[in-house]
C-alpha cells in the first residue's frame, strides 16, 4: 500500500493519497488545493487516479477537487448532505479572502456504509455529521486506518460554529462511530498530526465524560 499524507493550501488541509503499487490505481482524499503538487506525487508513484473523495464541503478540503477531476477524469464522491455548503463556496472564499474555486455537484454521494476505494484496499464510509451535515470518515479496516476529515483531531474535535455545525451531533458521531473502532486504529485527521483511537479515547479533553 502506498500511503502519503501532506498538507495543502493556506489552512494546511491534510490531503491523502492511497495507492496500490500492483495495479497502479489510486484514491485521493481531500484535494483542497495545490493540485499540481498532487498530480506530481501521483506521477512519482506511477499511479492512475480512480476516485476523488471529499470528507466534507469546506473550501480547504473540496477547493481543488474539480480541478483534479478535470486533470484526471476521476469521479468525485461527496456526501449529499453537504450540497448546501458546496453552493456557498463564494461565501466560504470570502471568509478566507481567496478566489472562489470552481466546484460542481459530485458524481456520486458518499453514503454511510458505502464501500469505496481500491480493490485491494477498500474503505467503508462512516457518516459522521457534526462538523458539517455531510461529514464522513473513511475506515480501512484491514489496515487499521481511519481518514477522519475534520471530525476528530489529535487532542481536539472539529469546530461546530460554522454553518451546518452541531456540537451534540459531532460528539455523538465520535462516540458512536469512531470510539467503537479498535484502539490501535491509526487516525489521520483533516489537519495536524496523526493519532490513534485509543489515545483520543483516553486523553482527548473533548471526549471525557
Amino acid at each position: 500500500m502506498i500511503l502519503e499524507t501532506f498538507p495543502v493550501g493556506i489552512l494546511q488541509c491534510n490531503c491523502t493519497i492511497v495507492g496500490d503499487e500492483n495495479t497502479g490505481e489510486a484514491l485521493v482524499i481531500d484535494p483542497g488545493d495545490e493540485i499540481s503538487r498532487i498530480l506530481e506525487r501521483l506521477r512519482l508513484h506511477r499511479l492512475k487516479l480512480k476516485q476523488i473523495v471529499v470528507t466534507h464541503a469546506h473550501i480547504d478540503h473540496v477547493g481543488g477537487a474539480q480541478k483534479l477531476k478535470q486533470a484526471t477524469g476521476a469521479p468525485i464522491l461527496l456526501n449529499q448532505n453537504d450540497l448546501p455548503l458546496l453552493q456557498m463556496m463564494e461565501m466560504q472564499a470570502g471568509w478566507l479572502g481567496v478566489p472562489t474555486p470552481d466546484v460542481a455537484p459530485p458524481d456520486a454521494s458518499a453514503e454511510d456504509a458505502l464501500i469505496i476505494g481500491l480493490e485491494q484496499y477498500p474503505a467503508q464510509i462512516l457518516h459522521t455529521p457534526g462538523h458539517t451535515p455531510g461529514s464522513i470518515c473513511l475506515y480501512f479496516q484491514p489496515q487499521d486506518l481511519l481518514i477522519a476529515g475534520d471530525t476528530l483531531f489529535a487532542g481536539s474535535i472539529g469546530r461546530t460554529d460554522l454553518p451546518g455545525g452541531d456540537h451534540r451531533k459531532i460528539l455523538r458521531s465520535i462516540h458512536d462511530r469512531l470510539l467503537v473502532l479498535p484502539g490501535k486504529t491509526r487516525v489521520v485527521p483533516g489537519h495536524g498530526p496523526a493519532t490513534t483511537i485509543e489515545e483520543e479515547a483516553e486523553s482527548n479533553p473533548f471526549l471525557q465524560n
